[in-house]
C-alpha cells in the first residue's frame, strides 16, 4: 500500500500513542499501529502530539496589527480602544486593511491555526473592510479558513446605516450576522436589535455570533435575549455568544436560572481570555473582577465552549503574537481550571470545541477526514499549554505548508555545556547550585 504521507508514532490528544496515520490524496485514510506500505514522505513524529488544527473563534481582522494609529490607547480601556478605531476608520484604505491582515494570518498558518471567525465592521460606510476581506478569505482559502461576521460596531440600531450596510455586506460574501446589543443606546433597544439580527438570520438560514454583554454590568442581559431568540427560530447549534462577560459580575441565583436556558437553546459560548481580563473590571478598585465569563460552569451545563484571540496589536490590545496556546494557557489560569481535565478542557476550547462553534463538520483526526494536522514538539495538550512548543509541521490536505525546528537551548554554566530541552529541562539538582564558598 502506498501512502502520499505517513506519519509514524503519533501521540494523539485523546491519549491513545504510538500510532501511525496514513493520509493518501489529502484525506485520512487509516489510523493504525505500525502502518504497512511505502510513502512519498515519512515525518516521525515519536513522542510528539499529533493534533488537528488550532481554531481561533473570535478575532477581528480588520483591526489587526494596527497599534499605534492614529496614537496609542493610554488609558487600555474598552472605550478609549473603540473612540480610537472611530478616529482610524476615515483614514482606512482597502489595502492597508488587507495587507495587515494578510501579514497575520500568516502567522497564524505558522502558529498552526487552521480556521479563523473574525468579526468585520460594517459601520464603515465604504465597506472596506469587507471587500478587503473577502478578498483575502479567497486567495488564503487553500491555506486557512475564514468565516466572515457582518459586525455594527456602533450599533446596529445605534447607527443609522448598519441595517443598510448589513444587507449591501451579505451580498458582498460576508457568512454571518453579527451584533452588539450592549452597545445600544438603551437596555430596550439592545433586545430588540437582537429581534431584528435573529430575524434576518432566520429568513437567509445563516449562523448568528454576538458580541453579547461585553461589560462589567450584571444588569446586561442580552444573553437571555439572544437564548429566547434562538429557541423561538429554532436555531439551535447555530448561534454564538461572544465575551459574555456581564456574567462574572451575576449573582449566583440569576446564573442559575441563566446558564441552563443558554444550554437549551444550544447556544456557544465564546471567551476571549487575553482580552477579557485586561479590558474588565476597569472600574474596580479593590476586590477586582477577573472579567471573564463563567467558563467552567457553563462546560458543566453542556454548553460548547471556544476560546477566541479577539485582538492582535490594536486600538484595544497592544501584545499578540496569535498563539492559541498563550490563549488557552491564559484561560486555564483565569478560571483556575488546574485539574487535569480542565486543562486538557482548555485545549479543546482552541480545537475542539472551537471547531464546533464554528459548525466546521470536517474537522478532527479520523479516517475520512481532510489531513488538516499539526505536529507539536510536545508529548500531550497539556505540556503543550505549558511549553507552548514549536510547530514541527502544518499539515493541510496531506502538504507540509509551515514547519519549525525544536526548540532547544544551550546553556554554559562554569564551563560546563548543558542542551536545555524545554519539554523536560535537563538541571542535575544533585550538583551545588552555586559555585562553592572560597570563605
Amino acid at each position: 500500500m502506498t501512502w502520499s504521507l505517513l506519519i509514524r508514532q503519533a501521540n494523539l490528544p485523546d491519549g491513545r500513542s504510538g500510532l501511525d496515520i496514513g493520509i493518501r490524496d489529502g484525506i485520512i485514510a487509516a489510523i493504525e499501529p505500525s502502518l504497512p506500505g511505502d510513502a512519498g514522505q515519512i515525518i516521525d513524529a515519536t513522542g510528539n502530539l499529533v493534533s488537528p488544527p488550532f481554531i481561533d473563534a473570535h478575532l477581528h481582522l480588520d483591526s489587526t496589527l494596527s497599534r499605534g494609529e492614529p496614537r496609542l490607547n493610554h488609558s487600555g480601556t474598552l472605550l478609549e480602544g473603540i473612540a480610537l478605531w472611530g478616529e482610524l476608520k476615515p483614514r482606512l484604505t482597502a489595502d492597508a486593511i488587507y495587507q495587515r491582515a494578510k501579514r497575520l494570518c500568516l502567522w497564524s498558518i505558522a502558529q498552526g491555526i487552521g480556521a479563523i471567525r473574525s468579526h468585520v465592521d460594517i459601520c464603515d460606510d465604504r465597506l472596506l473592510a469587507v471587500e478587503a476581506l473577502t478578498a483575502l478569505r479567497a486567495e488564503l482559502a487553500p491555506y486557512l479558513t475564514i468565516q466572515l461576521v457582518a459586525f455594527p460596531q456602533d450599533g446596529f440600531l445605534r447607527y443609522p446605516k448598519s441595517p443598510e450596510n448589513l444587507h449591501r455586506a451579505l451580498a458582498m460574501g460576508i457568512d454571518l450576522i453579527g451584533g452588539i446589543p450592549h452597545f445600544e443606546r438603551t437596555m430596550a433597544d439592545g433586545a430588540e436589535s437582537i429581534r431584528q439580527l435573529m430575524k434576518i438570520a432566520a429568513d437567509r438560514g445563516l449562523m448568528v455570533d454576538m458580541h453579547c454583554d461585553e461589560t462589567d454590568d450584571p444588569h446586561s442581559r442580552h444573553i437571555e435575549t439572544l437564548a429566547a431568540e434562538t429557541i423561538r427560530h429554532a436555531m439551535h447549534h447555530r448561534v454564538a455568544g461572544s465575551h459574555l462577560t456581564s456574567m462574572h459580575s451575576m449573582d449566583n441565583y440569576y446564573a442559575s436560572k441563566l446558564i441552563p436556558l443558554i444550554a437549551e437553546a444550544g447556544i456557544s459560548a465564546i471567551a476571549n481570555p487575553l482580552i477579557n481580563i485586561t479590558l474588565q473590571g476597569r472600574h474596580d478598585t479593590y476586590p477586582k473582577r477577573r472579567g471573564m465569563t463563567r467558563v467552567p460552569e457553563l462546560m458543566a451545563a453542556g454548553v460548547t465552549v471556544a476560546f477566541g484571540h479577539d485582538c492582535v496589536m490594536d486600538p484595544w490590545y497592544p501584545l499578540g503574537s496569535h498563539d492559541m496556546l498563550e490563549v488557552a494557557g491564559m484561560g486555564l489560569h483565569v478560571a483556575q481550571m488546574t485539574g487535569i481535565d480542565g486543562m486538557r478542557a482548555c485545549y479543546h476550547a482552541v480545537t475542539t470545541n472551537a471547531a464546533a462553534a464554528l459548525n466546521l463538520t470536517d474537522y478532527g483526526i479520523a479516517p475520512g477526514k481532510p489531513a488538516n494536522l499539526i505536529i507539536l514538539d510536545a508529548a500531550d495538550p497539556i505540556e503543550a499549554i505549558r511549553t507552548r512548543p514549536a510547530r514541527l509541521a502544518v499539515i493541510r490536505g496531506g502538504t507540509v505548508i509551515a514547519h519549525a525546528p525544536a526548540r532547544r537551548s544551550t546553556v554554559t554554566l562554569t564551563g560546563e555545556t548543558t542542551i536545555v530541552d524545554w519539554r523536560e529541562p535537563h538541571l542535575d539538582l544533585a550538583q551545588p547550585r552555586y559555585p562553592p564558598s572560597h570563605a
